[in-house]
C-alpha cells in the first residue's frame, strides 16, 4: 500500500507556480494533468501532486518553520540525478536552500539539496542508497 495517493498543495499565483513546478515534476517522470481551477502531476504508480490557487490572494507566502508543511523529499536514483533536478530547479526560478551536498548527520551516504519557490513550498532531492 502507498504511504499516499495525492497531495494538494495551495499557491499564490496559479500561472506563475505551473511555470516553477512543470520543469521539476516534468524531470521526475510525472505526466502533467490540466484541470478548471488547478494542475497536477501523476506518476506511472499514480501517485498525484495538484496545485491549487489560493482562494484569498496574498496569504502567502508560507514560512518555513511554521505550523504546517515543511518539505516534501523525492528519492532519486544518483548523486547526479539530486545534481540535476537541483539545476532544472534553479532554471524554473526555484531559490536554492542547500546546495547539493552529503549529510552525514543521517548517514555518509545521505546527498541531498533543497530548494524552495516563492510560495515558501521547499522540496528535497535526496539519494540514499543501502549500504
Amino acid at each position: 500500500m502507498a504511504a499516499f495517493d495525492h497531495l494538494g498543495i495551495t499557491v499564490d499565483d496559479l500561472p506563475h507556480s505551473i511555470a516553477q513546478f512543470d520543469p521539476v515534476m516534468e524531470a521526475l517522470g510525472f505526466t502533467r494533468l490540466d484541470a478548471d481551477g488547478s494542475v497536477s502531476w501523476q506518476s506511472d504508480d499514480e501517485l498525484e501532486l495538484i496545485l491549487f490557487p489560493a482562494r484569498e490572494a496574498g496569504t502567502g507566502p508560507h514560512r518555513h518553520g511554521r505550523v504546517g508543511w515543511q518539505h516534501l523529499a523525492f528519492a532519486v536514483d544518483s548523486q547526479a540525478e539530486v545534481d540535476r533536478l537541483h539545476a532544472i530547479a534553479l532554471g524554473a526560478g526555484w531559490s536554492a536552500v542547500r546546495e547539493p551536498k552529503t549529510y552525514p548527520r543521517f548517514n555518509e551516504r545521505y546527498y541531498a539539496s533543497f530548494v524552495e519557490d516563492d510560495n515558501g513550498i521547499r522540496l528535497e532531492f535526496m539519494h540514499n542508497p543501502p549500504h
